[in-house]
């Protein structure tokens, strides 16, 4: 499989890993110090033949993926789930434990994140879902960003990314059934 766009991913290991999953150019960020060096390398990336960013489900790779979007809005965004980017022993977690076929579902999925312009879903709606502030909040909230393919979220967080992905009130509603269905069963 073959990308045209132009992978940015944290490091070494995260480039050879996407490189093992498909055909494809990567920018490095070395790290969470983003290099304003980097974001213009990205940039032009952009600019040229587009880019995904993806980053390692944990803190440090929310950060790069925050301040990438700040300052070159119109990327792509991937997601993998902390649960697939699990090393098989040791600690950690990141893109580079990933399977050739997560990643190339992760870069299939990518989606640009849009200026939120219409609250579609509601904080009371994310509250009343029980997707903030309840016993399974966090566990309804990993579920439903695998779900919409937006990675996992805190509650705020779920809040903004259903708006930046413009995440449409029905399939907001049939992700929450189908995370309601799995508790059930």
């Amino acid at each position: 499989m073959k990308i045209k766009e132009i992978i940015v991913v944290e490091g070494k290991d995260d480039t050879i890993a996407v490189q093992k999953a498909v055909h494809a150019d990567t920018i490095e960020t070395n790290g969470s110090a983003v290099s304003f060096e980097t974001i213009e390398k990205i940039k032009l990336a952009q600019q040229v033949r587009g880019v995904i960013v993806l980053t390692d489900p944990d803190y440090p790779g929310e950060k790069i993926r925050k301040f990438i979007a700040e300052h070159v809005p119109e990327c792509k965004h991937a997601f993998i789930e902390k649960k697939l980017a699990l090393p098989k022993s040791g600690r950690g977690i990141g893109v580079e434990h990933a399977a050739p076929e997560v990643i190339q579902q992760a870069l299939k999925d990518a989606q640009v994140m849009l200026e939120p312009i219409d609250e579609l879903i509601t904080k009371e709606d994310l509250l009343h879902a029980g997707l903030i502030g309840g016993p399974k909040a966090r566990e309804r909230r990993e579920k439903i960003g695998e779900i919409l393919k937006i990675g996992y979220t805190n509650g705020k967080q779920l809040h903004k990314r259903l708006m930046v992905f413009q995440i449409s009130r029905a399939d907001f509603m049939n992700a929450l059934q189908r995370v309601i269905q799995e508790e059930k069963n």
